[in-house]
């Protein structure tokens, strides 16, 4: 369940960090997303936490309220309105991908998986990079790495970066590739006990740009990922 409360007290940024810091650190919640400008703070939990709760997780110089007509009924949205971001974004990636290949005259599907993989992780770091904190504190929340290391949220992302600057290089195909059979691989496992134990969080795919769930759609980047770099590592190894 989503709620959002209004919150007064908040100055500064580092204001902002302390209350959702202090909201996360909550038992059932999930996840928080705190803004001083709109004093607000959407909060989704397993379980319903009562007012006086959150209240006493928080200084006393924040004060927590619910806004009665946001408070009880969370704002649905359609499949497609939900994960119109990443679906543009595939969708984009694929088409660019495909013309080069049209334009060469002879379609290569090892380098057409090549260039998609670098569009993918270039395009993908870019949004991480616009708030790598925001993605750090949201990786944190599912990656069974991130949780005992919270900088490997930091690491993840230029990791990414340096992927998709490989794949677009075509940087020695073996290791390139083995890196990001590993590295998605890991990052899956997080994604799957989350999806499966039914759990409400923000996906960090896109860093802290777009407030998309995990859901089987991130399985499925993260799927065809590891099935891509699998492929063109047997490809490069033949």
């Amino acid at each position: 369940m989503t709620h959002t409360y209004q919150i007064t007290g908040m100055t500064c940024g580092s204001c902002e960090a302390k209350v959702k810091s202090a909201l996360l650190s909550i038992n059932n919640v999930t996840s928080a997303e705190v803004s001083k400008e709109d004093n607000s703070a959407i909060i989704t939990m397993e379980k319903h936490v009562s007012l006086p709760d959150l209240q006493s997780a928080l200084d006393d110089k924040y004060q927590i309220s619910a806004i009665k007509q946001n408070d009880s009924i969370e704002e649905t949205k359609s499949w497609f309105e939900t994960y119109k971001p990443v679906l543009l974004i595939f969708g984009y990636i694929f088409l660019a991908t495909a013309l080069i290949e049209l334009t060469t005259g002879k379609v290569d599907l090892a380098r057409w998986m090549r260039h998609f993989m670098a569009g993918f992780f270039l395009t993908f770091s870019f949004f991480k990079m616009l708030n790598l904190k925001g993605f750090k504190d949201s990786y944190l929340m599912y990656d069974i790495i991130a949780r005992k290391i919270p900088s490997w949220g930091y690491v993840y992302a230029f990791t990414e970066l340096l992927l998709g600057i490989a794949f677009l290089i075509n940087f020695n195909p073996i290791i390139t590739n083995s890196v990001t059979l590993v590295v998605m691989s890991i990052s899956i496992i997080g994604v799957l006990k989350t999806v499966l134990d039914k759990k409400t969080i923000k996906c960090a795919c896109l860093g802290d740009v777009f407030n998309l769930p995990m859901s089987t759609v991130t399985i499925i980047e993260d799927g065809l990922m590891i099935v891509m770099s699998l492929g063109m590592l047997v490809m490069a190894m033949s």
